[in-house]
């Protein structure tokens, strides 16, 4: 956000080598430090796949499918997002010191950067992990409407970054590897937003389970529905348009985009397919987590 003090589109800090938001890592002092309850939930991703969508879910499964409860805050409101810092807004941290515990709480941080106590006190986790392709191309645009991370530049420019890992959050092989390899020992389900595309209603139960909830199939038939993208789209309470012009600009590109797997198809050129894939062989060698990038 531009101040008066601060340039807009500030340079990324890197923290512990991860490149951060400005704003961000100048809490990561405080983030380090916060201190997680036993019955917490925590939902982590990488950025664009599919954070809000099970936010969402999971919030609806916790109300018993109570849209209207839901619609009394926006979502970000509703599940503090951990790093969150810009000026003028409240941040995560804040958020989470005003509601006591248990916390529903998201994250975009890597393993390395989640607070220990997160790890101590072996709350339950759920990740949500999306097949790089599409993370990519929905990472450019939503690069492209938020104005507190770097302007991606070209389309190609963009996904050299990417692949390098030279992007907010830093590299996306490295953090669906990493929480892939902590489901073991943690209180993990470890989801794919492909899988979510393919069969919500299935996908919901699984949560309901892991959450230890009645899998009512009324409910869950209800909140598939109402996590389908046509309506969080239109959903003010999901879509993100109340955050301010100056943060996110939706006449750029919308927060909810298009919600598809495959549309990489429509982006990638041949010959950056070709590279990418070289890439992504390389990167993931070694690695038992596999990803479907059409459905």
């Amino acid at each position: 956000m531009k101040t008066d003090r601060e340039p807009e589109r500030p340079d990324l800090i890197p923290i512990q080598g991860i490149p951060l938001v400005k704003y961000f890592a100048e809490v990561m002092g405080e983030v380090e430090g916060f201190q997680a309850h036993p019955d917490d939930l925590l939902i982590s991703t990488y950025p664009k796949s599919g954070t809000t969508w099970i936010s969402e879910v999971i919030d609806l499964i916790r109300k018993e499918g109570d849209a209207e409860q839901c619609r009394q805050n926006p979502i970000y409101m509703r599940i503090p997002f951990l790093e969150f810092a810009v000026p003028e807004l409240p941040s995560g941290i804040e958020l989470l010191r005003n509601v006591p515990p248990p916390h529903v709480i998201k994250t975009h941080l890597p393993v390395q950067l989640l607070p220990k106590s997160f790890w101590e006190t072996k709350c339950k986790i759920i990740y949500v992990a999306r097949n790089a392709k599409d993370v990519a191309v929905s990472y450019y645009f939503f690069n492209q409407m938020t104005k507190v991370q770097p302007h991606p530049g070209t389309w190609n420019e963009f996904l050299e970054k990417f692949m390098a890992g030279d992007v907010p959050y830093g590299s996306w092989y490295d953090h669906v590897k990493g929480w892939w390899d902590k489901r073991k020992e943690q209180r993990m389900l470890y989801l794919f937003y492909e899988d979510l595309k393919e069969d919500p209603q299935r996908e919901i139960r699984k949560v309901m389970e892991f959450l230890q909830r009645p899998p009512d199939a009324r409910l869950v038939e209800k909140i598939a529905h109402l996590t389908s993208f046509k309506e969080m789209r239109q959903n003010s309470m999901t879509n993100y348009t109340s955050i301010p012009t100056a943060l996110m600009d939706h006449k750029i590109s919308p927060f909810m985009r298009k919600g598809i797997t495959g549309d990489w198809k429509n982006q990638f050129t041949v010959a950056q397919n070709e590279r990418f894939d070289a890439n992504y062989k390389k990167q993931m060698e070694g690695t038992t987590l596999q990803f479907r990038t059409e459905i």
